[in-house]
């Protein structure tokens, strides 16, 4: 079973999202024989690096809402994170572009650290409020995972692997998501957003119990029976 995700690092629903999917996993009888596929999803490719203004005045501004009601909201997002084991420190957030992020975690999965690298970034971005727009940043960050410092220097400072994330925004577009996180499964099944454990539960044992269904076998041209008692090969068959 392959499951695509398409999310940013910048949505705290995705890092929710991606906790209840490992925790569904975590409980599937199958979870042995699942591939999870990160894909790259900007919600704003426009935004700065160097961004001045926090997360909630950013989130006032894009709402139309006063200051304390967008603090409120992220207190509300804290909580959710809580619930599922995860630390949102908003008040540290820096907000930034996520697009070289997407191109290191498009490097990584070279070299098989997909997985390790996505759960470091977003921790990066909520957990320890770094900027990950910063260079610097993502070369600390991939050091720690024991990437090659200086090929993760030389897809930095080039534009490697812009093509891979412009594919998945593209491969996103294609099936008109417009929100992130969003889950296929198999090419089949989609969940769209950060839904509660027993949704991603279901899918799975959706699609487990289709995996494991032998389809069944249409015989089109059923050769005729052989009467002239001779070696059983006519019509194109040969019987035993």
């Amino acid at each position: 079973m392959r499951i695509d995700v398409w999310s940013d690092y910048a949505c705290p629903f995705c890092y929710i999202g991606k906790r209840r999917l490992e925790h569904a996993l975590s409980q599937f009888a199958g979870r042995d024989q699942v591939e999870v596929v990160f894909r790259s999803f900007q919600l704003d490719p426009s935004a700065r690096t160097d961004e001045t203004r926090d997360i909630h005045d950013m989130l006032a501004a894009k709402y139309g809402m006063t200051r304390d009601k967008a603090k409120a909201m992220n207190a509300q997002l804290a909580e959710q994170a809580q619930s599922v084991g995860l630390e949102f420190n908003f008040d540290q957030i820096v907000s930034t572009n996520t697009f070289d992020a997407h191109r290191l975690s498009h490097y990584a999965k070279t070299v098989g650290k997909a997985t390790e690298m996505s759960e470091r970034l977003l921790r990066a971005y909520f957990t320890d409020g770094v900027n990950l727009g910063d260079r610097q940043v993502l070369l600390s960050l991939a050091a720690e995972l024991g990437l090659d410092s200086a090929e993760v220097l030389a897809v930095l400072d080039s534009g490697k692997y812009a093509d891979e994330v412009h594919g998945d925004i593209a491969a996103a577009q294609s099936l008109n998501v417009t929100g992130v996180p969003f889950f296929v499964f198999n090419n089949k099944y989609a969940i769209s957003g950060a839904q509660p454990g027993p949704v991603f539960s279901e899918v799975l044992d959706t699609v487990w119990a289709e995996e494991q269904q032998a389809p069944s076998l249409q015989v089109v041209g059923q050769p005729k029976a052989d009467t002239a008692g001779g070696e059983g090969c006519d019509d194109g068959s040969c019987s035993i």
